[in-house]
């Protein structure tokens, strides 16, 4: 067996995003010692590609918002499926991470009395959304990561995890390799969190990052933990659909927060026929209300014009989009027209500058001349690992997860800008959990020699099949089969084809083999990533067959009412011998008094 580097923390935080960084420098803060594991470039984490802002009920341009208004919008918004706790620490605890990413020096734009300026989104009752342009995700990444090198943490860049290690039934370490040359790594921890993101490159038309192969999911689910709400992905309304090279590439919310409109082919604002009934008045009922509202958006001035259509949930606008181009109303490249050309050319520069500047050089659009295309792409996903509301630790002892690895905070539908938020509220909160776990051990984890060799092993193997199945092969046969019967419409038929067709794949994931040596060898790190995308992918395909109802970004044409019966529960998956095995799991019970909110139309401020 070839040699390993071995290093020693407290605590491992594997992923470097908004949610891994807020953990590491907690930890960190606490006293115990802190490891930091990036797949990429330190500062490249998918966080960066988040756009439109931070939700945070701060009331500085809407003053009667206030956390139990953010919390009863994401209850709303995740169709109650949400575990309340989670979303109530949320909403009462993202004012002060915003406030404590500006004290680490984040630059937000601001209002003209100089507080931090805030910008409607989908769902959301008030302007709620903390912004800087619409590169938000890269101004939060360029603060905690200038927060937490100065801090002291280790870190080790493009580094991936393989392998979690448990001494007896808690966690005491984890194996990877090095991109850069296939050096081999062991990292003995007591505590491990992971903030490894989502699960997108299981789609072929995503708008997450190469990073994004369900790593973290993978890996709690080898680890025994289990994973819930998997059946419930978010295909983000706006992605480019042209050029071919950018396809899914994501238009943030907040080109329709400012104000843009969608058409379809015949020139029809088409959101007005497709709101639900039970939220329909929460919308403007015509152009002209809609055109006061942008008004008052662009001055300033407050209004009582109700939010454009446009504004509506994103498993609804995806809906919408899906359907007029089903119905032949689309655009010429498979998507529908995106408007915000009508306003000042100056205004949409300032406060789009990265949407102006991508369509301009990637797609030659002048965004502020005439519409994008854009179409739905798969975007985030709701589900993930199932982890305690308070200190996100998971069943498994010194198991912890936070970010879109993590579920149960968006139910099944997530609204705008509560990722980011999300990140920081659950980033902290899971490494005060994971310090506070590890104070408590006081003997060193212990990794059988056996089970590293093993770990070595499972890497070696696709050498040995130099004349194996390729990979490449295998994940865009994943693809088709995610994308054909597991996407924005399912049904029976559909879900159970499907999961036969990953069962009969998933035996080609032992057989794939690489050629060439480790170093570069993005064949050889896909080799790995599949056994993780298949776990989340066939984690889905079960969960929304099991699902037998219609509910946020769940939506089966066979069945397609909310059914109340299962607003009770939530899908559970987890490892049992070998087979993945599901359970439906009782929502835990909210309080009284949060349930008196969802009875008034507009909770009081607080």
């Amino acid at each position: 067996m070839e040699n390993y580097e071995v290093h020693e923390f407290d605590v491992l935080v594997i992923g470097a995003g908004g949610a891994g960084l807020s953990a590491a420098i907690e930890a960190s803060g606490m006293g115990v010692s802190v490891g930091l594991v990036c797949k990429s470039l330190l500062g490249k984490a998918h966080t960066v590609m988040a756009e439109g802002g931070i939700a945070a009920a701060l009331a500085n341009v809407d003053p009667k918002d206030g956390w139990k208004t953010h919390f009863r919008d994401t209850m709303i918004g995740g169709k109650m499926l949400n575990n309340w706790r989670m979303a109530q620490l949320h909403a009462q605890e993202a004012p002060d991470r915003v406030k404590q990413l500006e004290h680490w020096g984040a630059v937000f734009d601001r209002t003209k009395d100089g507080k931090i300026l805030q910008r409607a989104f989908g769902g959301h009752t008030y302007k709620r959304l903390c912004h800087v342009g619409d590169r938000t995700g890269l101004e939060m990444i360029r603060t905690l990561q200038d927060k937490g090198i100065h801090q002291g943490i280790a870190i080790f860049m493009e580094c991936a995890i393989t392998k979690l290690f448990k001494d007896g039934d808690r966690i005491s370490g984890a194996f990877g390799y090095f991109r850069e040359d296939g050096r081999y790594v062991l990292f003995k921890a007591k505590a491990v969190i992971l903030a490894t993101g989502g699960i997108g490159k299981a789609y072929p038309i995503t708008s997450n990052s190469w990073e994004y192969t369900a790593d973290g999911h993978g890996l709690a689910y080898d680890a025994g933990a289990d994973l819930i709400d998997m059946e419930f992905i978010q295909f983000h309304p706006t992605g480019m659909v042209w050029p071919p090279g950018v396809r899914g590439l994501l238009v943030t919310e907040g080109v329709r927060g400012e104000g843009g409109i969608l058409r379809n082919n015949k020139g029809e604002r088409f959101m007005y026929k497709y709101l639900p009934e039970a939220t329909k008045n929460d919308y403007a009922a015509d152009d002209k209300e809609s055109e006061e509202w942008v008004n008052a958006a662009v001055s300033g001035a407050q209004t009582t014009a109700r939010r454009p259509p446009e504004l509506s949930t994103r498993d609804n606008v995806a809906r919408a989009i899906y359907n007029e181009v089903k119905n032949g109303n689309g655009s010429p490249h498979g998507g529908v027209f995106l408007d915000i050309s009508y306003l000042p050319a100056d205004r949409v520069k300032k406060k789009l500058p990265s949407m102006y500047h991508q369509f301009k050089e990637l797609a030659d659009v002048d965004i502020t001349a005439g519409p994008m295309e854009v179409g739905p792409t798969m975007h985030y996903t709701m589900g993930g690992v199932r982890v305690d509301a308070d200190t996100q630790e998971s069943r498994v002892p010194g198991l912890f997860a936070a970010g879109e690895v993590s579920g149960g905070m968006h139910g099944s539908n997530r609204l705008g800008g509560n990722s980011l938020s999300d990140l920081l509220v659950f980033g902290k909160r899971a490494g005060t959990g994971a310090a506070n776990y590890v104070k408590g051990i006081n003997t060193k984890p212990d990794i059988p020699k056996e089970a590293i060799e093993s770990a070595i092993k499972e890497m070696e193997e696709p050498f040995s099949r130099a004349d194996g199945i390729n990979p490449y092969d295998v994940q865009k046969k994943l693809h088709t089969i995610m994308s054909t019967y597991v996407g924005i419409y399912r049904d029976e038929k559909d879900l159970e084809t499907g999961i036969a067709k990953l069962e009969e794949l998933k035996s080609q994931i032992s057989k794939v083999g690489i050629k060439g040596s480790k170093a570069f060898n993005p064949g050889w790190h896909l080799c790995r990533d599949l056994r993780n995308m298949f776990i989340a992918s066939e984690a889905v395909a079960r969960s929304a067959l099991l699902r037998k109802e219609s509910r946020g970004a769940h939506s089966r044409t066979d069945y397609p009412n909310t059914e109340p019966e299962f607003g009770k529960y939530n899908t559970s998956v987890f490892d049992k011998g070998g087979v993945m095995t599901l359970e439906q799991t009782p929502i835990p019970e909210m309080p009284a008094d949060l349930k008196e909110l969802f009875e008034k139309k507009e909770p009081a401020h607080a």
